[in-house]
């Protein structure tokens, strides 16, 4: 097993002892029961971390550890950024822990004109706040030190924006009559940005993929076969990655 990550406000310097507390101490001292001599890593979640060796476990939430170098993880390119259609249920926390996992730097949560579920209010920020604690906890469960992005929910006119930006837009479309290319046969940069849009269960209306065209995007495919809106991004992005060599 590789060392468990734990999360920080700020690093402090190389040779230094530090003390792991708060949630993270209770995580790593009453659930993880780390004791002395144990290998960590410590990370602000931004690409900077350091490996270090548990000196003590004091009481139920204190974690004492030294640490060797701090280092900085350089920022992936492409960046590869997900505009993700608002699932039911729970199944967006779901979407964000998988892509999380395979390596995504930024979801972006769309509130598609065929969304069921829609986020307003109190309950729009509680469903975010829910996105952006599930992309942290899973950032460190696959022991990533720079985790994804989540942003405030966009509006079709707002995603339309980020992907005229693009170095590369697509939108995931299983229409095979509309013409979409497999997405494994599509030419991808080497730096930039690529944004992959996931539509809701009942797909992108014609009229937000009229407007992202004319933003520049390409539709595409994955396969033979229609993934769900929750488990699409994640297949997507494991193909790019692949593609463009960030899993090399």
């Amino acid at each position: 097993m590789t060392a468990p990550v734990f999360v920080v406000g700020r690093l402090p310097d190389a040779g230094a002892e530090f003390v792991l507390d708060g949630p993270e101490g209770r995580h790593a001292v009453s659930v993880k029961r780390l004791q002395a001599g144990e290998p960590v890593v410590l990370t602000d979640g931004a690409g900077r971390w350091a490996e270090g060796a548990v000196v003590a476990a004091e009481g139920k939430d204190r974690l004492v550890v030294r640490l060797d170098n701090v280092s900085e993880e350089p920022v992936p390119v492409p960046r590869l950024t997900v505009v993700q259609a608002l699932p039911k249920g729970d199944r967006g926390e779901l979407a964000v822990e998988t892509m999380t996992e395979v390596g995504v730097d930024a979801i972006v949560p769309w509130a598609a004109s065929r969304c069921i579920t829609q986020w307003k209010g109190e309950r729009g920020q509680k469903a975010l706040a829910k996105w952006r604690a599930t992309a942290r906890e899973s950032g460190k469960q696959s022991r990533r030190v720079r985790f994804p992005e989540v942003a405030e929910a966009a509006t079709g006119k707002q995603v339309a924006a980020l992907l005229a930006g693009a170095d590369l837009a697509v939108v995931l479309h299983e229409d095979r009559e509309y013409g979409s290319a497999p997405l494994a046969t599509l030419a991808l940069p080497d730096t930039g940005e690529i944004v992959l849009v996931v539509g809701p269960e009942g797909g992108v209306s014609p009229e937000e993929l009229a407007l992202f065209e004319q933003a520049g995007a390409v539709t595409c495919r994955l396969g033979r076969s229609v993934l769900r809106t929750s488990t699409a991004g994640t297949a997507a992005a494991a193909l790019v990655l692949g593609l463009t060599g960030r899993w090399a």
